[in-house]
């Protein structure tokens, strides 16, 4: 249960995203396809905002990187959301690719959970790289309509930074937040540690 009063002004704009979910639904609900393509704008927009806060301010924490997270995967849930009400006609020309990119996604979110008990927090480039990749793609199909060089790019990261998270999984047994990425995990003091002491 996290506690509110502790919350530092990254978090607060996680938290954003987490609460603006109903007022999305609510949007799609009634069809309003502009007012939730700007509104998703601003949730994508305050996850670049609370990362930059976090490290220019020092206050990453645990709790932060586990709510960017939360945040990051709801902003994506709605996101595609939007795409199915708004977009059905991509969606459908474009199911098998698409779920050739969600489906390791769920592997990789239940395995996490399976020995976390919660969803991982890497934060890795290749995780930053693929997330703004997501959110440019799915920004501008509702905005302007597909681009189908951006589509691919998106599928191709999603796969390899779904991967990625994966082998990282297995490398550390106890959660940790904030790894760069696979090379960086190599000499990761953290995991090196856990593995000095089995």
């Amino acid at each position: 249960m996290y506690n509110f009063k502790n919350s530092n002004i990254a978090d607060w704009f996680s938290f954003y995203r987490i609460l603006a979910v109903p007022l999305l639904l609510g949007l799609i609900w009634f069809g309003e396809r502009e007012w939730f393509s700007w509104m998703l704008l601003v949730s994508y927009s305050t996850d670049a905002i609370d990362g930059f806060l976090a490290r220019r301010l020092k206050i990453s924490s645990a709790r932060g990187s586990q709510l960017d997270s939360m945040g990051d995967q709801v902003t994506l849930i709605m996101g595609l959301i939007g795409l199915i009400f708004f977009e059905i006609t991509f969606i459908k020309e474009n199911l098998l690719l698409i779920i050739i990119a969600f489906v390791p996604y769920l592997i990789q979110m239940s395995i996490a959970f399976a020995k976390y008990g919660k969803a991982t927090a890497f934060h890795t480039y290749l995780a930053k790289l693929s997330a703004i990749t997501q959110g440019i793609f799915i920004l501008w199909l509702l905005f302007f309509g597909p681009v189908y060089w951006l589509f691919y790019t998106m599928i191709v990261l999603g796969v390899l930074e779904t991967v990625e998270e994966i082998t990282l999984i297995f490398m550390y047994d106890d959660w940790v937040e904030d790894v760069k990425g696979y090379f960086w995990a190599l000499k990761d003091k953290r995991r090196l540690v856990n593995n000095n002491n089995q």
